[in-house]
């Protein structure tokens, strides 16, 4: 397999085998798209670590694969590629990204589909399909530009050039730097502490926000405001106020 699913404390951790680089080739787009339908499906995986290793995340698509595609192949095989990609933004759980080495092109657009990414002080990411006469296909000009802006996604997009981790950082990219070492743990870390919340709660906060971004303000408040109303029938809820009222804050067990 180029790609697994692991569990341990309720954090699935979506792990790129595929030595040397984990480029990303069609049955590696396939078995991400099925991993993260499994891992949205599974009770016992509360968050979802992104990881590819200690040595590199991923350097992007299948350039050799590729290739040989002509027009038609692509026009049947995009939808697909796309596919794969937004089932992992959609993962209606805190889905974390460990980056290590290169996260470029489709390594750097399935960094983009997790709601927080924690970067090596070495890393290096970066869009460089434009290298290549053509452009990211994976969700790239529309995630990066909401990520960090359009004016900054356009600087990255445009030139192909490749951006180190402090800089990253500085964009917005990545939302922490750690010893290369660290990242994994660091990852798993963030993801567990996140596996003890409510997980209803936790899935209502994510839509609201990723939602209300694709929305005009009255329809994402509206979209919060039945959310925050729907969470008042769970028992996380009253475990939370009950647990706040008579211990103080950040004591409740959820379930």
């Amino acid at each position: 397999m180029t790609i697994s699913l692991e569990v341990s404390e309720g954090v699935g951790t979506i792990r790129l085998d595929r030595p040397p680089m984990n480029a990303l080739d069609i049955e590696t787009q396939d078995a991400l798209r099925e991993l993260a339908h499994e891992a949205t499906d599974r009770t016992d995986v509360r968050t979802v670590v992104l990881y590819g290793g200690e040595k590199v995340f991923a350097a992007g698509a299948d350039i050799k694969e590729m290739q040989v595609m002509d027009h038609a192949a692509m026009v049947a095989r995009s939808r697909g590629l796309q596919d794969a990609f937004t089932a992992v933004a959609r993962i209606p759980k805190p889905v974390v990204a460990a980056i290590t080495g290169y996260a470029l092109g489709g390594g750097c657009e399935l960094a983009l589909c997790a709601d927080y990414r924690i970067a090596a002080e070495n890393a290096k990411l970066g869009q460089p399909e434009i290298l290549l006469g053509l452009i990211p296909g994976a969700g790239g000009t529309q995630r990066l530009s909401r990520l960090i802006g359009p004016s900054r996604a356009k600087d990255l997009i445009f030139t192909g050039r490749m951006v180190k981790a402090e800089e990253a950082l500085s964009l917005g990219l990545v939302d922490r730097l750690v010893p290369a070492e660290k990242v994994y743990e660091e990852a798993h870390a963030w993801a567990a502490r996140l596996a003890q919340g409510p997980s209803i709660a936790l899935r209502a906060a994510k839509e609201c926000v990723d939602a209300g971004l694709e929305a005009d303000i009255d329809t994402g408040l509206a979209i919060e405001r039945n959310w925050f109303a729907g969470l008042f029938a769970t028992e996380d809820r009253e475990r939370g106020m009950r647990s706040f009222v008579e211990e103080g804050p950040g004591k409740a067990k959820f379930v």
